[in-house]
């Protein structure tokens, strides 16, 4: 008999989500590969393969979220969120990314320059798209860089209870600039509110191991990993409730909580300031060129379009190769008249 152990992770919907996009209260697992789906469904997007998870209620077609983050917390297996929140066990918990997602969002709303934003601070991994590349370009990257912004005016430093946590230590320092990444996103976005008020959905990825870390340093009972947990679920809260009234309660928050992927994460990390040839400029993936989804449409449109052409100039040569000149054309017969006449 073959048992299937699904490991104690966590997908949460935090804290709502709007009226037109219901996330059902139950214990319905969702595969980790099947994440990036279930963001792309709540955008409004089609997927390859139908979804066949009772967790998402299908929402009107021309009425979706302006715009979906989703936050992944390595190394917890629960936060103390809300109990409102609709929570669902995550079985398979494999390394995902939603670049699929993003690149949908780029080629469907490329004219428009919506937001995309996917950031892990551990890995120093950055890609921006759209008006993020203008919004986003202060916002510190490097671990370097965010460890300074940490002792700059407007620290999250003097505002949060760090009790166990060091200001010194590496792997606290590292919690706390992403506590810090997290608090100047909602503060750039407060200060570009015209942001939400576009047409186009926007999309945030962020990848938090400050956790992680902690337990590997400390371990899981120390009191510097529970004061860390505790901190990040209240600054999760907050960020979500930010996040709602910046684009007006029509955004969906997710938070995915999972002690360790089953497979080692490996990617290749690129800066958005480097300058390389690529196989198609203008993809900041590296990808090939992207496919336009009016593509079926026109190739019908060209396609069936040819066929009757074709068929019509078939027509009018075989009627014109078997007329009579003297019944069947007005000019003939008309000449034929005025010769009788004279």
């Amino acid at each position: 008999m073959l048992r299937l152990k699904i490991k104690p992770t966590l997908l949460t919907s935090l804290p709502k989500a709007p009226e037109y996009v219901s996330f059902q209260k139950g214990d319905w697992p969702i595969s980790g590969e099947k994440i990036p789906d279930m963001v792309a469904l709540t955008m409004g997007f089609s997927v390859q393969e139908d979804l066949s998870w009772p967790g998402l209620q299908a929402g009107p077609l021309f009425q979706r979220p302006k715009a979906n983050v989703l936050v992944v917390v390595r190394g917890v297996d629960n936060l103390a969120l809300p109990q409102s929140v609709a929570s669902y066990p995550l079985e398979n918990p494999v390394p995902f990314t939603l670049d699929s997602v993003a690149e949908t969002v780029h080629s469907l709303f490329a004219e428009d320059t919506p937001v995309v934003l996917q950031l892990a601070p551990s890995e120093e991994r950055l890609y921006m798209l759209g008006k993020a590349n203008a919004v986003f370009e202060d916002l510190p990257v490097t671990l370097q860089q965010i460890r300074a912004r940490l002792s700059q005016d407007g620290s999250v430093l003097a505002a949060l209870p760090l009790n166990a946590l060091s200001r010194n230590a590496e792997a606290d320092l590292l919690f706390l600039s992403e506590v810090q990444v997290l608090h100047d996103i909602t503060a750039l976005l407060q200060r570009h509110r015209h942001l939400a008020k576009d047409h186009s959905p926007d999309l945030y990825s962020l990848e938090l191991s400050g956790l992680e870390e902690l337990g590997r340093r400390y371990g899981q009972d120390s009191p510097q990993y529970r004061d860390a947990t505790s901190i990040l679920a209240n600054v999760l809260q907050k960020f979500g409730q930010d996040v709602f009234g910046l684009y007006g309660d029509s955004a969906v928050v997710e938070v995915v909580t999972v002690k360790n992927f089953e497979a080692p994460l490996t990617r290749k990390s690129r800066s958005i300031l480097e300058s390389k040839q690529i196989s198609n400029p203008g993809s900041p993936y590296n990808l090939a060129y992207k496919y336009n989804f009016n593509y079926a449409v026109i190739f019908n449109i060209v396609l069936w379009l040819m066929i009757l052409l074709a068929l019509a100039v078939i027509i009018i040569s075989y009627n014109l190769w078997n007329m009579d000149p003297g019944y069947d054309s007005i000019i003939y017969r008309m000449t034929n008249q005025k010769i009788r006449l004279d």
